[in-house]
């Protein structure tokens, strides 16, 4: 254009702009991976200058890629929870709300929501070993027995007494973007309309994105005549079909319900918002939220289900979960349309039409009969229910894994600190163990932390493989995603160290690397005299010093303070620069509690969030 000083083209696509192209020479393409660099340079650009940016919507690759009309590289990204620390760096980078959190034993982790993720692999950029990508082979979906819905001996299902059209029938659906809320609505449309029945519905998306808040109006009625408006007025929904419960439990849902009228069918399974991205310890009140839709719709008529986890276990692919969650409320007559007008709006939409008409049968089959469904997923997972863990049971899996770290001298000096942790808070607080449950915990974590030998033995010991065999089925191939630092190079604009793609033979070095743990903390360890590793120790050492300081001192008026000092490690995570800045964070936050448990305080002080 006539006075653009220069134009730069971001894209995650570079080849599609070949160099002779005929571009004007101030037109520059670039990589949407140097989008910061870019945008820092065209800022020194005097006059007028330009950024476009290329790529395609995820919500619409998603789409295509199921139509067969988009690219679908065959690789895969999946991350190994035991070398995981959950410092949520991977979402910063990418903002990809398909990271997903995961409890357990150890902590909050991270895994990859297979059926959201839109393969940009931009999380790869996440300062963390844990993530690989799997190239080749095929995803397994659903249970490691899957099950036939035609197949599986259910009774025959009786037709439920819907719910007469004397005046129309007002139907509010909640869900989040991109997972098909849109399409429940116009397949109950196209239902209506093929039962020869009146519809009407406005879709409200706005502007929003993959995860963001989509609602659907829809009413139905005997004759299309009788619908003067489309728009659910306040307390006017008589149904409730909530596809996330987050969406369904704001007030501008919430509004349009009423106590007299309005029935709710809402999938309880909580979807991390893209808040999760920013704040690795952001958690949703569950609870509260069915509490609050309750307190707003009719008495004794809302049912929560959770047909994500159904859904995805079933057909292997929680986009299933809104068609699930329709067959739950078709099967207790809330939705006045035929089962065989839902079933043909399935097959016109011609996507996924097996996989629909499952899910849907699966929908009404749990709304018929919950607890068969639940025995068909127990008999499928192969899995067995955990007991509630004792403090004994959680230092004996601890010390265990310690003596794999390092030995057994280094996992009895684990167990003898936390043994004296416990008899002095027995004799302060008889019966308590908060307080050696938190040293249990967290010493074990600084006494774990993951250096190279480490992430060699998670990967190696067979553990990783048996959960990538798991997942993924045929020949596939792992490649490892790291930035070692005796070999990885610095980025020039933010110092840190870059990572590397590694190919299959990484395993094999991983093995040998993982028999040389032997050598850590020895002056023969060649990683040890980093500065990353020494801080490590250090920890191990300042936290045992920091407990032992606190016992002499422990009071009951004090337990709950000197439990949050003992919890501090908790915000310790991640790995080189991103591991570096949590401790500075971490230590600044100890020594204001440390201050408070010196001068006798009972609680600890409020911190507020920085500006």
């Amino acid at each position: 254009a006539e006075g653009v000083q220069r134009i730069a083209i971001v894209t995650d696509e570079p080849w599609k702009y070949p160099s002779n192209a005929g571009f004007p020479e101030h037109v520059s393409i670039y990589h949407r991976s140097e989008l910061q660099s870019v945008q820092t340079e065209m800022m020194q650009v005097e006059g007028v200058s330009s950024i476009i940016y290329d790529q395609t919507c995820a919500a619409e690759k998603r789409r295509r890629r199921k139509r067969g009309t988009f690219p679908d590289p065959d690789r895969r990204v999946f991350i190994n929870e035991l070398v995981c620390e959950g410092c949520g760096d991977c979402g910063v980078q990418s903002n990809c709300v398909a990271i997903a959190p995961k409890e357990t034993e150890f902590g909050r982790k991270r895994q990859i929501d297979q059926s959201a993720c839109n393969k940009d692999f931009s999380c790869l950029r996440g300062f963390c070993p844990s993530f690989v990508t799997i190239e080749g082979g095929e995803l397994i979906k659903g249970l490691s027995r899957p099950v036939d819905a035609e197949a599986t001996p259910f009774p025959v299902l009786p037709q439920p007494k819907q719910v007469t059209l004397d005046q129309p029938w007002a139907v509010m659906i909640t869900g989040i973007g991109g997972t098909g809320v849109v399409t429940i609505g116009h397949l109950i449309g196209m239902a209506a309309t093929l039962d020869g029945k009146g519809v009407a519905m406005i879709d409200m998306a706005g502007l929003s994105q993959k995860n963001g808040a989509v609602v659907t109006h829809l009413k139905l009625a005997e004759t299309q005549d009788e619908i003067a408006s489309i728009r659910i007025a306040a307390g006017g929904a008589d149904v409730l079909l909530g596809c996330d419960i987050v969406t369904s439990a704001s007030e501008r849902i919430l509004s349009g319900a009423s106590r007299s009228r309005t029935h709710a069918v809402v999938n309880s399974y909580e979807v991390m918002p893209a808040q999760f991205t920013r704040d690795a310890d952001f958690k949703l009140p569950g609870s509260q939220m069915q509490v609050q839709i309750e307190a707003r719709t009719k008495r004794g008529a809302t049912r929560f289900i959770d047909a994500t986890r159904m859904a995805t276990a079933l057909m292997g692919d929680s986009i299933a979960s809104n068609l699930f969650t329709l067959g739950y409320a078709w099967q207790q007559g809330l939705i006045p349309v035929s089962e065989e007008a839902i079933n043909r709006a399935i097959e016109l939409n011609g996507v996924a039409i097996k996989m629909n008409q499952q899910a849907f049968l699966w929908g009404r089959r749990a709304a018929q009969d919950l607890p068969a469904v639940e025995a068909v997923l127990s008999a499928g997972a192969e899995r067995s229910e955990e007991k509630q863990k004792t403090l004994d049971d959680e230092i004996d899996r601890r010390a265990d894994f310690l003596t794999a770290y390092q030995n057994a001298d280094y996992a009895k000096s684990y167990r003898s600190f936390v043994d004296q942790v416990r008899t002095r808070e027995t004799a302060v607080v008889k019966g308590s163990e908060k307080l050696a449950r938190a040293v249990a915990r967290y010493l074990f974590k600084l006494m774990a932390y993951k250096d190279e030998y480490e992430v060699a033995r998670l990967y190696s010991d067979g553990s990783f493989a048996k959960s990538v065999a798991a997942k993924f089925k045929g020949e596939y191939e792992v490649r490892h995603h790291l930035a070692p630092p005796l070999l990885a190079k610095r980025d020039p604009e933010t110092g840190h160290l870059r990572k590397q793609e590694f190919g299959p033979w990484m395993m094999q070095a991983f093995s040998i690397l993982a028999k040389l743990k032997g050598l850590r903390g020895t002056a023969f360890d060649p990683f040890g005299r980093t500065g990353e590793r020494q801080m490590e120790r250090r920890l191990i050492t300042d936290y045992r010093d920091t407990i032992a300081l606190m016992l002499p001192g422990l009071k009951p008026a004090n337990l709950d303070l000197a439990v949050e000092i003992a919890s501090v490690p908790e915000d310790i995570r991640g790995y080189g620069h991103v591991k570096e800045r949590h401790i500075v964070d971490a230590k600044t936050r100890e020594a204001t509690l440390l201050d408070a448990f010196k001068a006798g305080k009972s609680r600890a002080p409020v911190f507020l969030a920085a500006e």
